[in-house]
């Protein structure tokens, strides 16, 4: 029986050789690609211990991988000792074990330009915080609401979040005071932003932002509808306009900053979230793109890789595309995974990022060592990132 199981599991790993052997598409030597991975401290341990966060960044720069987007702001904390968070919520950096005591940016930084790898700082929850945080404790006033008043949002079925009312001016302070202090104080390559930088669109009845629409709609109270298109347009223009501001205010600070933008396909992000990147891309507000097209097969990926707003993007940004490596209850193959990067590829986008890293290894059907085995064969050389300057 012992021979019998030696044998069928050489016979099942000839099988993945020849297969993972299909998979291969290599860029030319000289081509610059985006290749990048979003590192969190969600359903992932990667950020919990330093020696965790050194070992992952010493496995992607031997699996070529180029640029790090690692989270800074999370379940109502920073993950690096923020005075502008402690003067706000009491808290200088997130209390979990593990990451208390640590300056994870820093970490991150260090040990990725060694290795000669971007380090773009990504704003997870963005104006998103969970409903018991003390952020939302300390300023109710800042939450927005649904019509009927209610302000709890479930992310997934269990999580309950608030959300900071992205037109309130003391938010805007708030956040923009935090990005700032990331890029003064760090010597970052980027900041990253997602559809978090919005709120869902079934929110935004509160009493100031009512009473601002009222102000500048001849005494008119918000349609009824959350989803009629010029209520839509309007409160989508306003996170417009502080998106322009920020942009400014950190170019001030920093010109080389990279400001990169990883929202959903343009129609949701939207609709949905009140998130008008196409209109952020043609001000000139974002300098690197990656879209996340979480989708479960090849047709819709390639549908919404064809949608018009992310084509003339491309046209003129660096635009990657965001992709699913694998969640916890959802494993994702490397046959969809590799269809999926032939695909930008073959449309000549600026490269691809992963959501994210643990998942690469761990949340698929195939061993972690078989994952790895894949991503040294498709980043089969060290190249540079697209970047607006190059």
């Amino acid at each position: 029986m012992k021979i019998i199981r030696l044998f069928i599991l050489f016979f099942l790993t000839i099988i993945f050789v020849y297969n993972s052997s299909q998979f291969i598409h290599a860029q030319p030597l000289n081509k610059k690609e985006i290749r990048g991975v979003w590192l969190t401290n969600i359903d992932s341990d990667v950020l919990f211990t330093a020696e965790n966060t050194k070992k992952a960044i010493v496995n992607l720069h031997q699996l070529n991988f180029n640029s790090l987007y690692p989270t800074v702001w999370n379940w109502g904390y920073t993950l690096y000792p923020s005075q502008v968070a402690e003067k706000v919520t009491g808290i200088k950096i997130d209390p979990t074990e593990g990451l208390n005591s640590r300056d994870i940016l820093q970490e991150i930084i260090t040990e990725g330009h060694k290795k000669k790898m971007a380090v773009i700082p990504w704003f997870e929850f963005g104006f998103m915080a969970p409903a018991d945080a003390q952020l939302a404790k300390r300023h109710p006033e800042w939450l927005t609401q649904r019509r009927d008043g209610s302000k709890i949002w479930l992310e997934g079925k269990t999580h309950e979040r608030v959300w900071l009312n992205p037109l309130h001016p003391e938010v805007q302070t708030f956040i923009t005071d935090l990005i700032l202090e990331i890029v003064t104080e760090y010597d970052i390559d980027g900041i990253q932003v997602d559809d978090h930088f919005g709120y869902p669109s079934e929110l935004g009845y509160d009493p100031y932002t009512s009473a601002l629409y009222r102000k500048e709609h001849q005494g008119k109270l918000p349609p009824l509808d959350s989803k009629n298109p010029e209520w839509i347009q309007w409160r989508s223009d306003k996170i417009t306009n502080y998106m322009e501001t920020l942009f400014q205010e950190i170019k001030k600070v920093k010109n080389n900053v990279i400001i990169s933008v990883s929202p959903n396909p343009q129609e949701f992000s939207k609709d949905e979230f009140l998130m008008d990147w196409a209109k952020w891309e043609r001000k000139g507000l974002i300098e690197e793109l990656i879209v996340q097209i979480y989708r479960n097969n090849i047709e819709s990926f390639n549908r919404e890789l064809a949608q018009k707003d992310l084509q003339l993007a491309k046209n003129h940004i660096p635009s990657a595309i965001g992709i699913l490596a694998g969640l916890k209850g959802k494993k994702m193959d490397l046959n969809l995974i590799n269809k999926k990067i032939k695909s930008t590829r073959e449309q000549d986008f600026s490269g691809v990022s992963f959501f994210f890293y643990e998942s690469l290894w761990n949340f698929g059907p195939e061993t972690s060592q078989q994952r790895q085995n894949y991503f040294q064969e498709i980043f089969a050389q060290q190249v540079d990132r697209l970047t607006i300057n190059n």
